[in-house]
């Protein structure tokens, strides 16, 4: 099983077009060593076809620099689909870019579905330019990828607020606000059938709950979210004012982070994906970017090809 990390930045990118922060001056002006990327996004195989796991605004530029995934000398291509993780733009505005490639075979959960379908509009558009082929993805079921490869999505419960108040609405009928709603924000359990060997992509996650956990445990790769370094990192800065958790994520850093908890359990290995440009762990001579290598852990880079 082959896995490319095509963007390793949260939305926005590295530099982010509208922020000054530490972490985006470094990079405009070269007075730290920090590394450009793009929006969050993988794609994954195991030797027939590639799938992406969520489609970013940069799908495009990230094709681009994917050897592996441009086409061939007509305009068919080794990319077999989209699994989508949740309905977030950063994740979906992408699919709009792939409308030339005669259909768009998705992935996705009802919640998604409903989401780009009477929330952002963003399905429906999409099936105006080009087939749209829907797999509903179910929460702990076992589904093939083409040969050797399958996923299991598991789900991520999160508090984070409904934009578009879809997911809490099913057939017309009205659903307690205060529960969680299933298959809002998933992550998918990757396994190559031919080793047995298994991969995690978590792009998104507000709390490493005991489900959660399980789903990572006994895993040989992690590709986790790695949004901030402190809970209230944006609020810090002035930039904003949420906190991680109320934006569905976990922070890196201090008591209750991912790399606390984390590195009690020892997985094999752990790469942070989806990095905000706010985090410190993107500068390379930050101590935080230390403390996540002294623990044995990686922050991705756009491009970063790996093995499972």
């Amino acid at each position: 099983m082959r896995l490319q990390v095509l963007g390793s930045a949260a939305g926005g990118g590295f530099p982010q077009w509208n922020c000054g922060c530490p972490g985006c001056r470094a990079v405009r002006d070269g007075s730290r060593p920090a590394t450009p990327r793009t929006q969050s996004s993988i794609a994954i195989t195991a030797g027939d076809g590639w799938w992406l796991v969520n489609a970013s605004p940069d799908v495009r530029t990230q094709l681009a620099a994917t050897p592996a995934l441009h086409p061939g000398g007509d305009r068919t291509t080794p990319l077999r689909g989209v699994l989508l993780t949740d309905a977030e733009i950063d994740h979906t505005l992408g699919l709009v870019l792939l409308r030339e490639g005669g259909g768009v075979h998705l992935h996705a959960t009802a919640a998604t579905e409903r989401t780009l379908r009477a929330g952002t509009g963003l399905l429906t558009t999409l099936e105006r330019f080009c087939p749209v082929t829907w797999t509903p993805v179910e929460p702990g079921v076992e589904v093939a990828l083409g040969t050797g490869l399958t996923y299991r999505a598991f789900d991520v419960p999160t508090s984070k607020p409904d934009r578009f108040g879809t997911s809490r609405s099913a057939g017309g009928a009205s659903i307690d606000d205060t529960a969680p709603v299933p298959g809002r924000v998933v992550g998918y359990r990757f396994t190559d059938t031919a080793t047995g060997r298994c991969a995690v992509h978590l792009p998104g996650v507000q709390a490493l709950t005991p489900a959660v956990l399980d789903e990572i445990t006994g895993a040989d790769l992690l590709l986790l979210d790695g949004t901030t370094w402190h809970d209230d990192e944006l609020v810090r800065l002035g930039l904003a004012a949420k906190t991680a958790h109320d934006m569905g994520h976990l922070h890196v850093g201090g008591p209750g982070g991912s790399l606390e908890v984390l590195r009690r359990l020892g997985p094999a290995r752990v790469v942070y994906v989806h990095v905000n440009n706010t985090n410190p762990i993107l500068l390379d001579d930050s101590d935080e970017r230390a403390e996540v290598e002294k623990a044995g852990f990686e922050v991705a880079v756009d491009g970063l090809e790996l093995e499972v």
